[in-house]
């Protein structure tokens, strides 16, 4: 059969390679893909973006079924297009993807259903939200409502930090329509965790837990990014916690998407607080898998994708139970220079070692020119370690990167420091 993978990031590499291993797969499809995708025997690069130009072609070359990788698409409408057509398609349509494309409403549905999550009031006047963050103090946390690939998010320790965050999108307008509202929340103390599961409109099966890394620099410091590394499973989730936030996290917000007329299908992503009591609060909602969360958590996997993703599209995963690699998977994000401001591109890349049974490199912005191998976005790779402790899947990860060069590389030293820890 063929498949189709949509989006050009880590995940999607990660997607991509994991469904090639079907032995019913005869290509997967990634539109528009990367270096990583186009230097894959496997998996064919399509220089596809517009949704009904895709649904066109899946018609035409016959392709069984949509994974749909990143938010913008989906946030666009892409599964309403193709459901349109009949088409078969992973992911949520255009109103339920609004709990990752709106903050705003994602926090009034929370409150809503009673899901646990900080309290929070939404802005359009900068005068009012400035007046607010005096009235709360620091601490705080400043949101754009809209997508805005990872840096609409402000964790201000300082009242200057809050009233610049406020500026920088509500005054200046530099998130675009992004930021035209802001939703202010408290500030929540505690351990975050990357809580995935799959959801078919009714049935839910989770995915291995994981957790990533934020901040840009070791020790959590620096500028917020799209995540610069990410390990599974994450020791933090007990197995009673895990069964906590299906129970008072999960299986609410699915029950009331239902209930509002919205039904999701899809990868369901929330983002929890875990306070050192224990109890849980959702930072967020984002409709799609984590990146970098997905190479680790694709890197562990044995089942064989495609039959768990024609299971969701027919809404059967209550049918389906996962397979997990017992070791641990430890992803190591390579970001460009100057990433997160102004990440710059067309730098060579050299030295990726080949894939083994304990590490494999999967290509986010990377391209091909002639040949060479380039980088072309912010965060450009994710090399993934696997073993049977995180220490060690750490050294694998480690020594993979250190072969591979390109100018102006950054990346952590210390991916699953918290782990490791404990």
């Amino acid at each position: 059969m063929k498949v189709l993978v949509v989006g050009s990031g880590g995940r999607e590499h990660a997607l991509a390679w994991k469904l090639a291993q079907s032995p019913k797969v005869q290509v997967v499809y990634v539109a528009p893909g990367n270096g990583g995708t186009a230097l894959d025997k496997r998996l064919q690069n399509v220089p596809l973006t517009d949704p009904e130009v895709l649904a066109a072609f899946v018609e035409r070359e016959g392709v069984a079924f949509t994974v749909v990788g990143p938010e913008a698409p989906l946030a666009a409408g892409i599964v309403d297009v193709f459901r349109a057509r009949g088409l078969r398609i992973f992911g949520p349509t255009r109103a339920a993807a609004q709990l990752e494309s709106s903050k705003d409403f994602a926090k009034a549905f929370m409150h809503r259903h009673g899901i646990p999550t900080a309290y929070y009031k939404t802005f359009a006047s900068a005068a009012d939200a400035h007046a607010y963050i005096d009235a709360q103090g620091a601490p705080i946390v400043i949101k754009a409502d809209g997508l805005a690939a990872g840096k609409g998010v402000v964790v201000a320790m300082t009242l200057e930090e809050a009233h610049g965050a406020v500026d920088m999108m509500l005054a200046d307008n530099k998130l675009g329509d992004a930021g035209a509202r802001v939703v202010i929340e408290e500030f929540l103390e505690g351990e975050e965790a990357s809580f995935i599961v799959m959801v078919d409109g009714k049935n839910v099966l989770a995915l291995a837990t994981s957790q990533d890394h934020k901040r840009l620099l070791d020790a959590d410091a620096g500028p917020n990014t799209g995540g610069m590394g990410a390990y599974s499973p994450a020791p933090v989730v007990t197995p009673a916690l895990h069964a906590r936030a299906l129970r008072e996290i999960i299986l609410p917000t699915v029950r009331g998407m239902e209930k509002d007329g919205i039904p999701f299908t899809g990868f369901l992503y929330a983002g929890l607080m875990i306070d050192p009591e224990g109890n849980l609060k959702t930072l967020e909602f984002n409709c799609r898998m984590g990146d970098p969360e997905t190479q680790p958590i694709m890197a562990r996997l044995k089942t064989d994708l495609v039959d768990v993703m024609e299971a969701a599209v027919d809404g059967k995963l209550d049918q389906i139970e996962l397979d997990w690699d017992r070791r641990t998977a430890l992803g190591v994000v390579m970001a460009a220079f100057d990433y997160p401001e102004n990440p710059r591109r067309g730098d060579a890349i050299t030295g990726i070692p080949a894939e083994t049974d304990d590490a494999v490199t999967f290509h986010a912005g990377t391209t091909l020119q002639d040949g060479t191998l380039r980088t072309s976005g912010g965060r450009v790779l994710c090399v993934v370690g696997l073993a049977d402790t995180v220490k060690a899947a750490q050294k694998n990860a480690y020594a993979a990167v250190e072969q591979i060069r390109f100018d102006g590389m950054q990346f952590r030293t210390d991916i699953g420091y918290r782990a490791i820890k404990r």
